[in-house]
């Protein structure tokens, strides 16, 4: 009886780890076509210029849009997630030194792999923020390419990324968001210029940059990823609805909430938000504000 019972458990175990392998054969191949699709993209002329004016304010957007939490201090490149479940991500060299993309990119390439998360071999890049960066205005986006061809040369040649296991399966479900191509509308063409001033929506333009966490409706939710933790919802519904503006200022320049929370720049970068100008972020609280109230 005994050798009967673990006969068909034998069998069980059996076809389940021939599901298992199946079902991840079959999330191989579909992940695999998604990274491996291309993209004919009509790319939006961009004026790129030395201006003392656009260099300033092409510095100011990779300091507040973390260009360099995936792409180092200088813009050189680096290995930001290495992970033995998720797999290895880097953030590319922008350089014009060796291993730099720039040493290939033309304006036309730079502008597709920021406005439209699409590499110059035309494949999605990988958990680029370009739907964030999407919605820039011409005139910034401009500013963000002056600096970026204007950088110091940095000789850094990194290793390729790779995709593993855990990383194909939150990709194939869609909880993971690893293809920004897929997620972009390309044919959206962007407005020349967007005033700086201190208002809801200025403050929706610069609030861009927080989506890619607190999702677009802004209540955040479930963890980004295995071992993340969830992420807090930034509406008046949320803890937001208890802070004045000061004490909003005050948290996203110290990473200190007003209940003395200090927050760990790897999950809120408020090393990066605290170089917000007074209208940027006085303008993302009134946004914030403004959202209606959860049903």
């Amino acid at each position: 009886m005994i050798k009967k019972i673990l006969k068909w458990m034998g069998i069980g175990l059996g076809c389940l780890v021939l599901i298992l392998i199946v079902a991840y054969a079959v999330i191989y191949f579909k992940t695999e076509s998604r990274i491996n699709k291309t993209y004919t993209i009509n790319v939006q002329k961009i004026a790129v210029t030395q201006s003392a004016e656009a260099l300033t304010q092409g510095e100011h957007l990779v300091q507040i849009k973390g260009c360099r939490e995936c792409h180092g201090e200088d813009l050189g490149g680096k290995i930001f997630i290495d992970d033995p479940q998720l797999g290895r991500l880097v953030g590319a060299n922008l350089t014009q030194g060796r291993g730099g993309i720039m040493r290939e990119y033309t304006k036309a390439d730079l502008t597709r792999a920021l406005k439209h998360g699409v590499r110059k071999d035309g494949k999605s890049a990988l958990l680029m923020p370009s739907d964030e960066y999407n919605s820039l205005s011409v005139e910034d986006m401009g500013a963000l390419m002056s600096y970026i061809k204007s950088l110091r040369p940095v000789d850094r040649e990194l290793p390729e990324n790779e995709i593993r296991p855990l990383l194909r399966v939150l990709t194939f479900l869609n909880k993971f968001p690893l293809l920004p191509a897929e997620r972009i509308d390309h044919t959206k063409q962007s407005v020349q210029t967007v005033k700086s001033e201190i208002s809801a929506n200025y403050g929706q333009y610069v609030a861009t940059g927080c989506v890619g966490c607190h999702r677009p409706n802004y209540k955040g939710g479930e963890p980004l990823a295995p071992g993340f933790p969830p992420v807090p919802n930034i509406t008046k519904s949320g803890n937001l609805g208890k802070w004045t503006e000061d004490q909003f200022i005050h948290t996203l320049r110290t990473g200190i909430t007003p209940e003395g929370k200090k927050m760990d720049p790897k999950d809120m970068p408020w090393t990066m938000t605290k170089e917000f100008t007074d209208n940027e972020i006085k303008s993302v609280y009134l946004f914030l504000k403004s959202l209606p109230e959860e049903s």
